[in-house]
């Protein structure tokens, strides 16, 4: 079932008493780590309603082909193209019948048509319907056309019948569901991941920050997203968009990042510090613009900012925890010691000082560092450099679980 982590599901819903397993069905794919939407045929709601799902997937159900408000947030083509895979359940007779003609008549129908993501139908209907020899000609064609056909199981049937037409079970098409996917080197974990500066106040206008632009971090988090994790980004100011699927928490100054990365910690399995952490911060903030006066040295009071990451090596329920390292001189002996004094599993160590790498370049050289060794990763641009990354954490993560 990790393999459904952050994968887009569009779950069809069709007219039939098997309705009401589709909530069960929501229910378990969200609970994986998928992110579901809902699309249900007007038969569809005589049997269970939109509020319902609406409420077990967290985002509006899709009714009407043209519905200018659904249009608005999500346009049919749009959420075609937003799916990585759809399953119909259940799929009446009637929509399978419409499904294997071709028709685009309801919006289900037409996200079929549009989509170019695999499509698997769960079959439910009366046992007589399903023995149907024009049911199983459509089946049949669907089959040809590259559909994936879920069951139906047999058994005693709502109108008393038995025989084959009943709905698999919601456990049973979930796994099924999860199986259609790769597993991935972090499929099923949570990944935390702070990147960028923070930003220390002065005074209402001015604060004290660093040169990181964030890239080094947004990239780590789009990596680990590829990679099947559930990512949390805490980012500092920058000017980058979130990476999509990605749970993102805007904050400015070092606590509010303490505070971001510690809420939920216990479900983490791997943590990346990535932020540029500001050392120290002003004893006090002014409540009005400090003013420019007459003298010539100004001076300030400043106190240090908790060590984040050391604080998350510290924790009780500790995950996996990766710091970085920006150095100018001396870079594996600052690394090693680092990663000795803060307890950390792994530290990613660049030199700062070399021209076109590091803060604000499109490009970074790292070296590996553990207690016993150091493996330097050639220089190439940050997104490259953070699927590598996330490729040697998740061995070593897996190693270390082992």
């Amino acid at each position: 079932m990790h393999r459904l982590t952050n994968r887009q599901i569009l779950l069809g819903i069709t007219g039939g008493i098997a309705a009401y397993k589709s909530a069960e069905l929501t229910r378990l794919l969200k609970k994986a780590g998928a992110d579901v939407r809902v699309v249900m045929t007007p038969a569809a709601t005589e049997f269970i309603t939109p509020l319902t799902l609406q409420a077990l997937s967290g985002h509006p159900v899709h009714l009407q082909l043209l519905d200018p408000e659904a249009e608005a947030g999500m346009g049919h083509i749009e959420l075609a193209r937003w799916a990585d895979h759809i399953l119909i359940a259940p799929a009446s007779a009637d929509f399978i019948a419409r499904c294997a003609a071709g028709m685009g008549n309801d919006l289900l129908t037409t996200l079929c048509l549009a989509s170019d993501a695999q499509i698997s139908l769960a079959p439910a209907m009366n046992q007589a319907m399903w023995r149907d020899s024009h049911t199983q000609a459509n089946i049949e064609a669907l089959r040809v056309a590259g559909f994936n056909i879920w069951g139906p199981d047999a058994g005693e049937q709502a109108c008393g019948d038995t025989g084959p037409g009943r709905m698999l079970e919601p456990t049973d098409l979930a796994e099924r569901l999860a199986a259609e996917f790769d597993y991935l080197a972090l499929s099923g974990k949570t990944v935390f991941i702070t990147a960028g500066p923070t930003r220390e106040p002065l005074d209402p206008v001015r604060f004290i920050s660093n040169h990181s632009s964030g890239k080094m971090g947004y990239a780590l988090a789009q990596a680990a997203v590829d990679a099947g994790a559930k990512v949390k980004l805490i980012s500092g100011p920058v000017n980058l968009m979130p990476p999509e699927r990605v749970d993102c928490v805007q904050i400015e100054t070092a606590e509010q990042m303490l505070a971001a990365s510690m809420e939920g910690l216990e479900s983490c399995d791997l943590f990346i510090g990535a932020a540029a952490v500001a050392d120290y911060r002003p004893v006090a903030i002014a409540e009005h613009k400090i003013k420019k006066g007459n003298e010539e040295i100004m001076e300030l009071r400043l106190v240090k900012n908790p060590d984040i990451i050391a604080t998350v090596a510290k924790h009780t329920h500790r995950p996996f925890t990766v710091g970085f390292a920006a150095e100018t001189r001396d870079l594996i002996h600052y690394a090693r010691d680092k990663l000795t004094r803060k307890n950390l599993d792994l530290v990613i160590a660049n030199d700062v000082s070399v021209p076109g790498i590091g803060f604000n370049s499109n490009e970074n050289q790292v070296t590996l560092v553990t207690a016993d060794k150091a493996t330097t990763l050639p220089q190439t641009s940050k997104r490259l450099l953070a699927k590598q990354l996330i490729d040697q954490i998740a061995l070593q993560l897996k190693s270390k679980q082992a």
